[in-house]
């Protein structure tokens, strides 16, 4: 009965680790190049047992190449100087996570999420929750920004951006990704310690999570996983230590409940999953032994601390405690369960099954880049496993609740990897390192699976360091490469400061955020963008805006114009491949002339909103900029856009004369707009 736990566990991981589910269910999400990504593990797994066992064979007949008991030496030093060895892994790995937050990531937010939660540690540094929101929002508007009721702030719980302000408050706030991520090497070493009595294999696993790739560049972002896995980690350590002791530790119950807290204030339903089962171990213990109460009491405390300040702030911002930011923007949908997406789509358990297999599918490649699958080695480990510890029900139960709050969540987290399923990281690393000692326990140190399984580590580290890391990185250097453009520098060599600076983004960018500004949810902007022309959409808000209408009637007026949404394509006249159409209508000449803007090239607003050249950036809206003209008159005008239509170019400064800007808003709003567009 014992083994049952980790064997169905072990053919769980199996099945929706390397079999296509999502392909095979109808519609939704799938993973494309399946076959591709299924020759390359077989490839990859026969290179590196094959290796493997050869020089295990080998080892048996050359003397010197192979030293029983060497990784033990090197586990002895752990075992007399834990805290040394710790420091010294954190250290190096400190090392590891700075050299890709400067030279892969050049210290900037990439995505969307980090760089709200960047300017959310703007705001905080500068002694505030909130700031004002401006009187024509759409010219600062972002996806995940709350600017209505007079505070303009951003969508995620605070705690990570609290920690981003340290780095503000420095002008390096590329560093505290780093130092979360070693910080968390070192928790999960502090937490082998109480949980792993083998220091072998404890050993091995503190140093396949610390270099793990998957966590390396995902430290290096601005991303608040990590952050919220520091937090787990020093909550599991601390339950870990309190509940070896003999007696009752409530203050080392309390730093565990600190940890838990803390992660919730980053990441409320990664902290649930793992405090919840923590809270069962812990109630349980008292009522085993009613001495250790205070322990109970003393997580209590502790984990009670980061929560009442994430209601505060709540309260502060959305204006009720248990009402988070993104559900105030987004709306109720955006909770778990199976239901309508705020996007407008189904989720459904079948949509639920394919996310989950696609996280798999991608720990698989992210999780160690090496040409073995990386979920091969926890799978074996779990199979041959005689039981399971204490310690390894709870992360288990703890990483079953994670994996099923994100089966009913409609959004697939994919950035660097399967971000979502960072915090199961810890237990596979636990568990890879340990199959070599299981096959030890089984076969001795002489037989072949032992040194098989040890030579062929090696070598999949060696193949991943030297072919498939190095495609990562040029990969990540690569990519969304308008995100990290370094406006700060651009303005400077360009002679722009103290200017007021009109950013042209894409036709479909400027209608979304003229949706919101009209009173249209963020939910409602995303379903009904996708299901209108945009030539229509456009046309409808310049009426919207003359009228000065907005709120409730203005999306029932827009859901009213979604008829024609099944004979919708993608614009085949726009490199902005979100602009929906509709084939044979006729533009009138405003609507020309956006898609003549889209084909001259556009750029992003967000990344410069908090730049620090003494610049203000706004979205570029053509008529309605002379709004801010009259806010800023005394500043020098600018437009940023493309040096050309080709893809990847940088942005240029070009100058602007206000008086240009004033007659060609006078020659749009004379226009003839009111009328549809016509068909042929």
């Amino acid at each position: 009965m014992r083994r049952a736990v980790p064997l169905t566990t072990g053919l769980f991981l199996a099945v929706f680790s390397f079999l296509p589910i999502a392909n095979w269910i109808a519609g939704g999400r799938h993973q494309p190049r399946y076959g591709d990504f299924l020759d390359g593990w077989v490839y990859g797994t026969c290179i590196v047992v094959g290796v493997g066992l050869v020089l295990a064979i080998a080892s048996r007949r050359i003397a010197g190449m192979w030293r029983d008991g060497g990784w033990d030496a090197l586990a002895e030093q752990w075992e007399r100087r834990p805290a040394r060895v710790a420091a010294l892994v954190s250290v190096v790995s400190l090392a590891l996570y700075v050299a890709i937050a400067r030279l892969v990531f050049e210290g900037h937010p990439i995505l969307i999420d980090e760089l709200v939660q960047s300017m959310q540690a703007r705001i905080f540094a500068g002694g505030r929750l909130w700031v004002p929101t401006h009187a024509e929002p759409a010219f600062f508007s972002l996806a995940n920004v709350i600017d209505g009721g007079g505070k303009y702030f951003g969508q995620f719980p605070p705690g990570w951006s609290a920690l981003l302000a340290i780095g503000e408050l420095i002008r390096a706030p590329w560093i505290v990704g780093p130092v979360t991520g070693a910080l968390a090497a070192a928790a999960f070493a502090w937490y082998l310690r109480a949980a792993e009595p083998r220091r072998g294999v404890a050993l091995g696993a503190v140093l396949l999570f610390a270099f793990s790739p998957f966590i390396a560049f995902m430290a290096g972002s601005y991303m608040n996983h990590v952050p919220a896995l520091l937090g787990i980690l020093v909550g599991m350590a601390a339950m870990a230590w309190t509940f070896n002791a003999e007696r009752a530790r409530p203050g080392l119950a309390c730093v565990s409940g600190f940890g838990f807290g803390m992660a919730a204030t980053m990441r409320p339903v990664d902290a649930l999953a793992f405090a919840l089962p923590a809270a069962v171990w812990y109630v349980a213990r008292v009522v085993r032994d009613r001495t250790r109460v205070w322990d109970a009491v003393g997580a209590s405390i502790g984990v009670a601390v980061p929560i009442i300040a994430l209601l505060w702030y709540n309260a502060q911002t959305t204006g009720a405690p248990l009402q988070f930011g993104y559900t105030l923007l987004w709306g109720p949908n955006h909770s778990l369960g199976f239901h309508v997406s705020p996007w407008g789509e189904m989720h459904t358990p079948a949509a639920g099954a394919q996310l989950l297999n696609l996280y798999f599918l991608r720990l698989q490649l992210n999780l160690w880049e090496t040409p073995l699958p990386s979920m091969l080695p926890p799978i074996m480990a779990a199979l041959f496993m005689p039981r399971l510890s204490a310690h390894d029900r709870y992360l288990l139960a703890a990483s079953a609740i994670l994996a099923a709050a994100y089966f009913a969540y409609f959004h697939d987290g994919y950035y660097l990897g399967a971000r979502f399923f960072i915090p199961l990281v810890p237990l596979l690393a636990w568990w890879t390192a340990r199959l070599p000692a299981l096959l030890r326990d089984r076969w001795g140190s002489e037989g072949l699976p032992f040194r098989t399984a040890a030579y062929g580590y090696g070598a999949a580290a060696m193949v991943g360091l030297a072919t498939i890391i190095p495609l990562r990185v040029a990969d990540y250097r690569g990519g969304l490469v308008t995100m990290r453009w370094n406006a700060t520098r651009a303005a400077r060599e360009a002679q722009v400061h103290g200017a007021l600076v009109f950013v042209r983004e894409s036709w479909g960018a400027q209608v979304i955020a003229r949706m919101w500004r009209v009173g249209v949810s963020r939910g409602d902007t995303e379903v009904l963008y996708k299901r209108i022309d945009i030539c229509r959409l456009e046309l409808a808000l310049t009426a919207f805006e003359a009228s000065g209408s907005d709120g409730p009637d203005v999306t029932t007026i827009l859901r009213a114009m979604t008829g024609d949404s099944a004979r919708l394509v993608v614009s085949t006249e726009s490199p902005d491949r979100s602009e929906r159409m509709l084939p044979g209508v006729v533009y009138p000449d405003r609507c020309r002339g956006r898609l003549a803007d889209d084909q001259r090239g556009f750029t992003l607003l967000g990344p410069l909103l908090f730049a620090r050249d003494g610049n203000t950036y706004a979205r570029d809206l053509h008529g309605r900029d002379t709004l801010l003209l009259a806010e800023h008159p005394g500043r020098p005008v600018y437009l940023l856009l493309p040096a050309s239509s080709d893809e990847g170019a940088p942005p240029q400064f070009r100058m602007a004369s206000r008086d240009s800007i004033v007659a060609a808003a006078r020659a749009e709003h004379a226009a003839i707009v009111g009328e549809p567009p016509k068909r042929d």
